[in-house]
C-alpha cells in the first residue's frame, strides 16, 4: 500500500466514522423536525383536528425530552477530557538538538514537525493528540516538568499532536538510529493533519473519555442515572465506530511507515534490532533490579543509565547480542538532552509510579537511590529484612530460638527434620496435596513440594507480608480516580510472588546474611539479574538449586556442602533489622 493509498484509505474510514456521528445527530433531531412541522401546520391551517392536537402534544414533550438529552451528551463528549499518557515533558530550551533532530525529519518527510517532545518510561513510542480544549498539564506531569526545567506546551489550536519517545531509546541508541526509528512515528503527523482524520479522531476520542466519565463512582442517584444514560449512548455510538476508526489507523500507519520509507531505510533494520534489545533489557532491568527497590520504598534515579549498563552486560554474555556493544564509541541520543541526568531522574521517578504505583514526589519513604549505593542500600537491607521476617514466622509456628540469637542453623535444622504427627496442613503437603494459592497464585499451581515444613513456613510469610502491606487506619485507601490523574500503576510488572517463590528468597536471603556476617561475603548488583552475593570477590550463581532443594525436599545436604567451601558458618548469629 502506498503513501496515497493508505491515505485515500483513512480518509475514507474517517468519513464513515462522520457519518455516523451525523447519523446520530439526525436521529436526535428527527423528534424536534416532526415537532416543528405538526405546530407549523396549525398556523397554515393544514394538519387540524383532534388527531393532530393529540399528535401535536404527545410529540412536542418528546421532542424537547430528546433535545435536552442530546445536548447534555453532546456536551459531554465534548468537554470530556480524553486520557493522556503519563509522560516526561520536554521544553524546548532543555533539549534544541532533539528539536532541531525531529524538525529536520519532519521537513525531509515533508510532513508538519510535531507540536511538542515528551519522554515515557517504556520501549514505545507515537504520536499523541494534546489538542483538546479540557487538557491542563496534569498533576503528576508538573513535578516531571520541574525536574526537567520544562514547561508543558499545550499549543491549543494546533493540530500537531505530541510526539513521545521512549526515554531508553534515548541513552541506548544512537542519533542515527533514534532519527530511523523515529521516522514512521513523524511521518504520522501528515495524515494527523488532515481535518476529516483529525474531526474522526476528537470524536472517537471525546466517546471514549465520556465512557470514562460516565463509569466514575461517587456520585449521586440521579447523576448516576443520568452518566447511565449517556454511557450506554456513548458506548452504543462508540461500538458503531470501532471497526471502521481500527481501520482508518491502519491507513494512517500504513502511509506513514511507506513515507518513512525514503528516510535512513537501511539504518533502520539496524535500529529496529536495537528496539528488541532495549525492550528486553529495559523488562529485566526493571523486573529485576528497580522492583526490590521499590519494594523496599526507594526508587533508582537512573534507570535509563542503568538499561545501557544491562544492554552491555548482556551483550558480554549472550553471543547473538555480540558487537552491539561496539556501538557505544558513537554518540548516544541522551547528548541530545542539555540535563540527561536530570531528565532520566523524572523519568525513573515515573517508571516507579507507572510500574508499582509509588508516590508522584520523593519523600521520607520514598527517596531516590544511586546505583553506586545500590548494594549497601538496597540489597544488604533487603536480605536482612527478610531474613528477620523468616525469623518471626518461626516464632510464630513454634519454632525454639538458639542461645546465640538468629542463626541459619535455625532454618536448616527446621526445613530437615522429619515430623512425626504431623498437623493436617503439613501431612497435606507431605503428601502432595496442592495448597491453597499464596499472594494471588492461579488456582492449578503445581503440587507443593513434599517437605511437611512447607506449607506453615509460607502460610505465614504470606500474613507476615499481608499484614506489613496493610494501611493503617490513619491511611485510609486511596478513592479512585481518572487513570491518567493518578490511578497507579498502570501496569504492574509481576503477578504476586508463588509460595514456593517466597520461602526460597527468605531462606536465600538468610543465606547471604550468614554469608556477609561470617564469611566477609559482599552483597552486589547484576544489571541482568539483580541482588547478588559476592562471595571471594565473585558472583554467587549455583546457590539456588541448593536452596530449593533444601526448601522442597528438605535435604539440606547441597547447601550444607555449598556453606562448608564457601567458609561460611550457619551457627553463628547473624545482624537482622
Amino acid at each position: 500500500m502506498g503513501v496515497e493509498a493508505g491515505a485515500q484509505a483513512a480518509r475514507s474510514r474517517a468519513l464513515a466514522v462522520l457519518r455516523i456521528r451525523s447519523r446520530a445527530l439526525a436521529v436526535a433531531l428527527l423528534p424536534a423536525a416532526v415537532a416543528v412541522v405538526l405546530l407549523a401546520g396549525v398556523s397554515t391551517g393544514h394538519l387540524v383536528g383532534p388527531a393532530w392536537h393529540v399528535a401535536r402534544w404527545a410529540v412536542t414533550p418528546v421532542a424537547v425530552l430528546v433535545l435536552l438529552a442530546a445536548c447534555a451528551i453532546a456536551l459531554i463528549v465534548a468537554r470530556a477530557r480524553p486520557a493522556v499518557s503519563p509522560t516526561v515533558a520536554i521544553a524546548e530550551e532543555s533539549a534544541p538538538d532533539l528539536y532541531r533532530m525531529v524538525r529536520d525529519l519532519a521537513d525531509r518527510l515533508d510532513v508538519p514537525a510535531p507540536s511538542a517532545i515528551a519522554l515515557t518510561p517504556d520501549c514505545d513510542s507515537w504520536l499523541e493528540d494534546r489538542t483538546h480544549p479540557a487538557h491542563g498539564p496534569p498533576p503528576s506531569e508538573n513535578r516531571h516538568d520541574e525536574l526537567a526545567g520544562a514547561h508543558t506546551p499545550h499549543r491549543r489550536g494546533t493540530a500537531a499532536p505530541v510526539l513521545v519517545i521512549g526515554s531508553p531509546f534515548l541513552w541506548w541508541m544512537r542519533v542515527g538510529e533514534l532519527r530511523a526509528v523515529l521516522a514512521p512515528v513523524v511521518a504520522g503527523t501528515g495524515p494527523s493533519a488532515h481535518p476529516d482524520i483529525a474531526a474522526a479522531r476528537r470524536f472517537v476520542r471525546g466517546l471514549d473519555a465520556a465512557v470514562a466519565v460516565a463509569s466514575t463512582p461517587g456520585r449521586c442517584p440521579m447523576t448516576r442515572l443520568v452518566c447511565a444514560g449517556v454511557g450506554r449512548v456513548a458506548r452504543l455510538l462508540l461500538h458503531s465506530c470501532q471497526e471502521h476508526a481500527t481501520l482508518m489507523e491502519r491507513g494512517v500507519a500504513a502511509a506513514a511507515s511507506e513515507r518513512a520509507q525514503a528516510v535512513d531505510y537501511g539504518l533502520r533494520i539496524v535500529a529496529q534490532e536495537q528496539v528488541g534489545l532495549a525492550y528486553a533489557g529495559w523488562d529485566r532491568l526493571l523486573t529485576r533490579v528497580a522492583l526490590p527497590a521499590w519494594r523496599m520504598g526507594r526508587w533508582p534515579a537512573r534507570l535509563d543509565a542503568g538499561v545501557v549498563a544491562a544492554l552491555t552486560e548482556l551483550s558480554r554474555r549472550d553471543r547473538l547480542a555480540e558487537g552491539f556493544a561496539s556501538r557505544l564509541g558513537e554518540r548516544p541520543a541522551c547528548d541530545l538532552l542539555e540535563e540527561p541526568g536530570t531528565v532520566d531522574e523524572a523519568a525513573s521517578l515515573l517508571a516507579a509510579r507507572l510500574f508499582h504505583g509509588g508516590p508522584a514526589t520523593p519523600g521520607p519513604d520514598w527517596s531516590p537511590v544511586n546505583w553506586e549505593e545500590y548494594p549497601e542500600e538496597i540489597v544488604d537491607r533487603k536480605w536482612r529484612t527478610d531474613a528477620a521476617r523468616l525469623h518471626r514466622v518461626l516464632d510464630t509456628v513454634g519454632v525454639s530460638r538458639t542461645p546465640d540469637g538468629a542463626t541459619l542453623s535455625r532454618i536448616l535444622d527446621h526445613l530437615s527434620t522429619p515430623v512425626t504427627g504431623a498437623q493436617p496442613q503439613e501431612r497435606a503437603a507431605a503428601d502432595g496435596e496442592t495448597l491453597a494459592p499464596s499472594e494471588g497464585e492461579a488456582e492449578d499451581e503445581e503440587p507443593a513440594p513434599s517437605n511437611p515444613h512447607f506449607a506453615p513456613l509460607a502460610a505465614g510469610l504470606t500474613a507476615e507480608l499481608a499484614r506489613e502491606k496493610a494501611p493503617t487506619p490513619a491511611e485510609p485507601p486511596a478513592a479512585p480516580a481518572i487513570w491518567d490523574d493518578g490511578t497507579f500503576p498502570l501496569f504492574p510488572l509481576q503477578p504476586p510472588r508463588s509460595s514456593r517463590e517466597l520461602l526460597t528468597d527468605h531462606v536465600t536471603a538468610m543465606v547471604c546474611c550468614a554469608a556477609m556476617d561470617t564469611a566477609g561475603a559482599a552483597p552486589g548488583l547484576d544489571w541482568l539479574d539483580g541482588p547478588s552475593l559476592l562471595v571471594n570477590g565473585e558472583r554467587a550463581t549455583d546457590l539456588t538449586p541448593r536452596v530449593l532443594s533444601l526448601v522442597e525436599d528438605g535435604d539440606p545436604a547441597p547447601l550444607r556442602s555449598w556453606l562448608l567451601e564457601s567458609g561460611i558458618r550457619p551457627e553463628k548469629p547473624v545482624r537482622l533489622v
